[in-house]
C-alpha cells in the first residue's frame, strides 16, 4: 500500500505545526486510520429550507450532547472523515488543492479552506465555495468559523454555519478522544 501523508502537517508551517496541542496534532497526523469517538451539541434552523439542505449535504440535524465518533482514512493524496453523530452521518474527503488550501468535498459541495494556527489550535478559514464545480459568488457563501483545538486536554471542534437569507444551516462543537490509532 502506498505510504499515506498527514494532510494537515503538509499544509500548515513547520514552526506552526509544533506550536499546536498535542492533541490536535494527534489528531491530525498519527496513523493512516484514526478512530475516536466523543460528545457534540448540534445546532440549526429548523424551517424547511435549511432541513433540506441539512439532508442534501449530510449534515447532521440539530440535538444536544449527541453521541459522535470518527473515523478518519489517510490515503496518498486525500483523507476521507466518516463521522457518526446520534442525528446524523456526515462524511467527506479533504485534499490539498493546487492553490495551497484545503479542499473538502461534502456532497455536490466542495468548501476551501486556508489553514492557519492561532494559538495551540487550528483556525480554518473559507476562502471560497463551489456547488457541483461552479464557484459561487463570495455573498452567496455565508460564514463558516471552524476550529480544531484543545478542552480538558481532549480534542475539541467548534464548527458553524451561516448562509445568507436562511441563517444557520449547522453548528456543531464538542469533544473526540482517540479510541484507536492503526
Amino acid at each position: 500500500m502506498p505510504s499515506t501523508t498527514a494532510l494537515f502537517r503538509t499544509l500548515l508551517a513547520p514552526t506552526d505545526w509544533s506550536q499546536l496541542a498535542p492533541a490536535v496534532q494527534r489528531m491530525h497526523a498519527e496513523g493512516s486510520v484514526v478512530q475516536a469517538s466523543g460528545e457534540a451539541d448540534v445546532d440549526g434552523e429548523t424551517h424547511v429550507a435549511t432541513r433540506l439542505l441539512r439532508h442534501l449535504l449530510s449534515l447532521p440535524e440539530p440535538g444536544p450532547a449527541q453521541p459522535i465518533t470518527i473515523t478518519i482514512e489517510r490515503h496518498p493524496t486525500h483523507e476521507r472523515w466518516s463521522r457518526q453523530f446520534l442525528r446524523g452521518r456526515m462524511c467527506s474527503t479533504l485534499r490539498a488543492g493546487n492553490d495551497g488550501l484545503l479542499h473538502e468535498r461534502l456532497g455536490p459541495a466542495t468548501l476551501r479552506f486556508a489553514l492557519r494556527r492561532d494559538g495551540d489550535a487550528i483556525d480554518w478559514q473559507l476562502r471560497g465555495v463551489r456547488l457541483l464545480g461552479l464557484p459561487l459568488p463570495r455573498a452567496l457563501c455565508g460564514t463558516v468559523l471552524s476550529r480544531s483545538g484543545v478542552r480538558d486536554r481532549r480534542y475539541a471542534f467548534d464548527i458553524d454555519v451561516r448562509l445568507p437569507l436562511l441563517g444557520r444551516l449547522v453548528a456543531y462543537r464538542g469533544w473526540l478522544e482517540i479510541d484507536r490509532v492503526a
